[in-house]
């Protein structure tokens, strides 16, 4: 689904189009009593926060996966909140991708291993909601409906536009993708995770897509592109990291715009092309995994993602925290921070639900076969 919009109102547009189809019943109201803190819903259950705090703080670990620091600033958050609340945060598979995050916790259920949280692209999260505990934070209110499950199961907690990054010292300016075909590209496009796993590369086919005459429910033209520049030898089979981007492996990176702009802070020559006639967006789904080790730090975890604090925190990395508007309205954002979120000249896809499970059934069933 497409919508003319800047970058001011995309929480209300995403929340417009996420709404279909993830309605649900409430869970009957439930009081967590003592340790029992995989069964509070919110912070009142504990008593209050402070309570919250203390029953995290006895358990004091944190299990969090797939949360790479350079990603949307989770190197800082991961140090503030652990330096808040003197717990210590294990960080598992930093570079894991959405599925193998669920992968993880499936396979380590009941274990002191196990992630505690999950940091989620859309399709992989709304196809696992039964691993996910029903928590609404303090500001639940503030996030808008379409934007969290209504019991809390998840929660939109960020999002950005796919992007095309590139080394400047090495190659010329992108201003469209076709150029990407280009000879000079041989051998150094590469994207960010597997699409039928990962919801970065998902995007990324997306954007592809809209560029060659596609759309959220048609996701095949960029498939077929991917397949162009296998074929040619531009595409590199490459998941790339802030180590082969540094040493020049992979010279251009199809991924988030927060995520190439993090590498430009480190290399000068990078730049970011995010095209007008095919921007893409998307939230990720931050959940608690029901069997967490520690519930009750997860659930702090939560509050402290959600709090001012942390969404100021995202959006220094130039993501775009899910209660933005409201901290705008408010005057609690940090402008500072705020000045970093990019700005969108044209239309803007977010795909739906059903948009989604379409085009991942597409991907499981051809991708392989374009870029093998």
């Amino acid at each position: 689904m497409t919508t003319p919009r800047h970058l001011g109102a995309f929480a209300a547009t995403a929340a417009s189009v996420l709404t279909l189809g993830l309605a649900s019943c409430a869970p009957p109201e439930r009081k967590a009593e003592d340790g029992g803190a995989s069964e509070a819903t919110s912070a009142a259950d504990f008593g209050g926060m402070e309570k919250l705090i203390e029953a995290a703080q006895a358990e004091g670990e944190l299990n969090v996966i797939a949360l790479p620091p350079d990603w949307a600033n989770y190197g800082a958050i991961i140090k503030a909140f652990s330096d808040k609340y003197g717990i210590k945060v294990n960080s598992a598979q930093p570079e894991a991708s959405s599925q193998e995050e669920i992968n993880a916790a499936i396979q380590q259920k009941g274990k002191s291993t196990a992630p505690d949280v999950f940091d989620l692209g859309q399709a992989v999260a709304l196809a696992n909601t039964s691993m996910f505990a029903p928590y609404k934070v303090t500001h639940f209110d503030q996030i808008q409906p379409g934007m969290k499950d209504p019991d809390g199961r998840w929660v939109n907690d960020y999002g950005g536009f796919m992007s095309i990054g590139y080394d400047s010292a090495v190659l010329p300016e992108i201003t469209a993708i076709d150029d990407l075909l280009d000879p000079e590209f041989k051998g150094k496009v590469a994207l960010n995770g597997d699409p039928t796993q990962a919801g970065a590369a998902f995007s990324g086919v997306l954007m592809v897509a809209l560029s060659q005459g596609g759309s959220a429910d048609d996701i095949a033209p960029g498939v077929e592109f991917f397949g162009k520049l296998k074929e040619i030898g531009n595409f590199l089979p490459v998941d790339p990291t802030p180590a082969t981007i540094e040493s020049g492996q992979t010279p251009v990176v199809i991924d988030w715009n927060y995520l190439n702009g993090a590498v430009s802070e480190k290399k000068p020559t990078w730049r970011i092309f995010v095209p007008n006639d095919a921007a893409v967006a998307g939230y990720y789904h931050q959940a608690i995994n029901a069997d967490a080790p520690h519930p009750a730090a997860a659930r702090l975890w939560q509050e402290f993602l959600f709090s001012d604090e942390g969404q100021n925190l995202f959006a220094a990395s130039g993501v775009r925290p899910v209660r933005a508007d409201a901290m705008i309205f408010a005057t609690t954002f940090d402008p500072k921070a705020f000045d970093r979120l990019p700005a969108i000249d044209g239309p803007v896809t977010v795909p739906t639900k059903e948009q989604t499970d379409v085009a991942a059934k597409y991907l499981a069933e051809n991708w392989a076969k374009a870029i093998g």
